[in-house]
């Protein structure tokens, strides 16, 4: 089998017996998981089921304790987060990560031009530039075409969380994470985001954590459970709304 043939078959994400600890504490244990590529995963969990750890590991933002991180057949366990970037990885922050005090076609411009490294100049780009033209491409993907101009900080919370989601494309990831993408959205603003993440090509991967089960039912092709620390369930929307233990799981713990 040849290199493009084993990347083509190899999942986006597999995780082989991933921990983490923090001391005493075993925020992750012993996680096996694989996503196809293309596919729309959601890990489901109530606060505190260590579904933020998880995707801190898989970024490499933590190290892991235990197990081993494959993206696209590679092994990347032990790589940076910079590099694991540059392996196609994109990622969303519980807490929005944005320049207030810039506009947001300068926000998706500094993340565009950040990509390759080592593009920054004291020399303002013209109207030609590609990077700026990608910027503006960004927008009108992430349905803030009308703003470009408008600075971060008189955003509304739903159009900050659609710059998120644009600074995490301008890397061209193959796998994109999302960390609760819907977190403090009106109901009008999470059918924007679903119509925004139903748009998105095939050719990337998805994979968003919720503690709001609605919304991760609805984004997904394949819903995982984690409850302290461990999963506890996989399946499609469907068996995953119908299983007992999900359920109360939920019913102890409230949902929202």
């Amino acid at each position: 089998m040849n290199q493009s043939t084993f990347e083509a078959a190899a999942p986006a994400l597999r995780l082989q017996g991933v921990g983490r600890r923090f001391g005493a504490l075993q925020a992750v244990a012993d996680v096996d998981l694989e996503v196809p590529q293309g596919e729309r995963r959601a890990i489901l969990g109530p606060n505190g089921a260590g579904k933020t750890t998880l995707f801190n590991v898989v970024t490499g933002d933590y190290p892991v304790s235990a197990g081993t991180v494959s993206l696209f057949g590679e092994d990347v366990t032990h790589l940076s987060p910079q590099l694991r970037t540059r392996r196609g990885l994109g990622r969303t922050y519980q807490t929005v990560l944005l320049f207030g005090g810039l506009s947001v076609e300068d926000n998706l411009y500094l993340a565009t031009r950040g990509v390759g490294g080592g593009h920054f100049s004291i020399i303002r780009p013209g109207a030609r530039d590609r990077d700026r033209a990608r910027a503006i491409d960004l927008a009108e993907t992430i349905g803030l075409a009308g703003v470009t101009g408008r600075l971060v900080s008189q955003l509304a919370h739903g159009q900050l969380r659609q710059l998120e989601l644009g600074m995490a494309l301008a890397s061209e990831p193959r796998l994109l994470m999302l960390d609760e993408p819907a977190a403090g959205l009106s109901p009008g603003e999470r059918q924007s985001l679903s119509r925004l993440l139903a748009g998105l090509p095939r050719s990337i991967t998805v994979v968003l954590i919720e503690h709001d089960m609605d919304v991760a039912l609805a984004a997904a092709d394949r819903v995982t459970v984690m409850h302290q620390g461990r999963v506890i369930a996989d399946g499609t929307p469907g068996e995953i709304s119908a299983d007992a233990t999900v359920q109360s799981i939920y019913l102890g713990h409230g949902r929202g």
